[in-house]
């Protein structure tokens, strides 16, 4: 008897636990195929660290193929499933297309940026989802500041020296945070930058800031980031962005060269194109992770609507906590499918949040305890080094030279602007101008196009659905 095929798209949270879980139980018993976009595992909690100069960008990316010596990897991005014929269309990272045959699917393509209908967002926004967007704030921070003391005219300076960031959930909220830090350091340390004030402002048009938490934990971030001269406004947007600044719905034009768009995630386009039921963009699943009517196919992460059980008639919302915790269980499940063990529904019990405020502050609730200062930093940052699969000696060590040595602040030119546009399918993948994903092989250039930083991107690989409605989004995982 042939060995069951198993195919598990994206390797994210969800995603990776569940290779890693079904590799140890099926003791290669089992056909296992990993289909994803890179090779590695983002631990995307820790990902504002590497905007903000903190640690080196392979030390929040976990091998795959390291980690998973029994998983075989398919470097690809999928591109349509065929449900009845059980295949997997993807296309791989030099543009070939490539077809995987499976007995089990695990979708868990995760999220991909949100998008709001406001005009100029997209052209002049950049997003926080993947390593490349981290790697071209951290040199377009930079480089802001380095042309903002070069400048004779100080509105220029002004503007340069100000960054606004829409989204005061986590990930907003960590890159306000450590931004202030970063630019702070490069601004203090050099004598000829005297006077020079560089300003994060945090929007959103929540009430507070991280307001999916607890309050005395938004309250601690609030006053955290306050007192280091982060322009909070809460119940405030942006209406349209320019080349020059933003407008802000209560009608102050905000001169600016940096929008960075933290609000929140939606889930990938790919759940959307499989016409099954869904919950806005969400694969609907059962308790057990599976799709009602296709017990072949399971789903879980960012990509699924799970349903709460400990909240009769919700969802449990995108966040990494429940991806990871689903990947386990969802692996339990496949191998129950296949006779092995039996399958269990999902059920959690909050663990609680930390929220990294750089430096030594954040704010945390672990098992419900409310937690601010040191002791708050030391236990997210003890949290991060026991939940990360990989790396942590090296994590540990970024920190440690953090604390001692001053950050090295500096462009490496390594990602373009129009590498990261804003409204993509593939956040972790860096564009070239025709739209290709980087080590495709790109199409020759139309006639005219300019050179530098700012060419037009091209089309995404996939339709991505119409954006969501203008209300708060959830921060997905996180």
């Amino acid at each position: 008897m042939s060995r069951p095929r198993i195919v598990i798209v994206g390797a994210g949270f969800a995603g990776y636990r569940t290779a890693r879980e079904l590799s140890r139980m099926s003791r290669g018993k089992a056909d296992i195929t990993l289909l994803n976009p890179t090779d590695y595992f983002l631990y995307l909690p820790l990902l504002p660290q590497v905007a903000a100069g903190i640690l080196e960008p392979r030390r929040v990316t976990v091998s795959l193929s390291g980690t998973l010596p029994h998983v075989r990897l398919v470097l690809g991005e999928a591109d349509s499933i065929d449900l009845d014929a059980r295949t997997v269309h993807y296309t791989g990272p030099e543009g070939e297309p490539g077809t995987l045959e499976y007995d089990r699917l695990v979708l868990a393509a995760g999220s991909v940026n949100k998008l709001l209908p406001i005009p100029g967002v997209a052209e002049h926004a950049h997003g926080f989802r993947g390593l490349p967007e981290a790697l071209y704030l951290r040199d377009h921070v930079t480089r802001q500041v380095e042309l903002a003391a070069a400048a004779e005219d100080r509105e220029k300076c002004a503007a340069r020296c100000t960054f606004v960031v829409v989204g005061a959930g986590y990930t907003g909220t960590e890159v306000a945070a450590h931004g202030q830090l970063f630019t702070d350091s490069q601004v203090r340390r050099h004598p000829l930058r005297e006077g020079m004030r560089p300003r994060w402002m945090l929007l959103d048009v929540a009430p507070r800031v991280l307001p999916e938490m607890d309050e005395r934990l938004s309250e601690t971030a609030d006053r955290v980031l306050r007192e280091r001269g982060v322009d909070v406004r809460m119940g405030t947007s942006v209406k349209e962005a320019t080349h020059d600044g933003v407008l802000l719905t209560d009608g102050e034009f905000v001169e600016t060269r940096t929008l960075v768009w933290c609000v929140g995630v939606r889930p990938d386009p790919l759940a959307q194109s499989l016409g099954l039921p869904l919950e806005r963009g969400r694969l609907l699943v059962d308790p057990h992770l599976q799709v009602p009517g296709r017990p072949e196919v399971f789903a879980c992460g960012d990509a699924a609507a799970v349903p709460d059980l400990e909240q009769p008639g919700q969802y449990t919302p995108m966040t990494a906590q429940h991806a990871w915790r689903q990947g386990r269980l969802c692996a339990r499940n496949v191998a129950a499918s296949l006779g092995v063990g039996e399958r269990k529904a999902y059920r959690h019990r909050d663990m609680g949040f930390v929220v990294d405020l750089g430096g030594v502050k954040a704010a945390a609730n672990p098992l419900g305890v409310p937690l601010a200062g040191p002791v708050a930093g030391a236990v997210t940052r003890g949290y991060h080094l026991a939940a990360m699969p990989g790396n942590r000696v090296r994590v540990a060590a970024d920190w440690l030279l953090d604390a001692v040595l001053p950050r090295q602040a500096v462009q490496l030119g390594l990602v373009r602007s129009w590498s990261v546009p804003l409204d993509t399918s593939s956040p972790e993948l860096a564009r070239v101008p025709n739209g290709a994903s980087a080590g495709r092989p790109p199409a020759e250039p139309a006639p005219g196009r300019p050179g530098g930083d700012h060419p037009t991107p091209g089309p995404v690989k996939r339709t991505d659905p119409p954006a969501d409605r203008p209300d708060t989004p959830a921060e997905g995982d996180r």
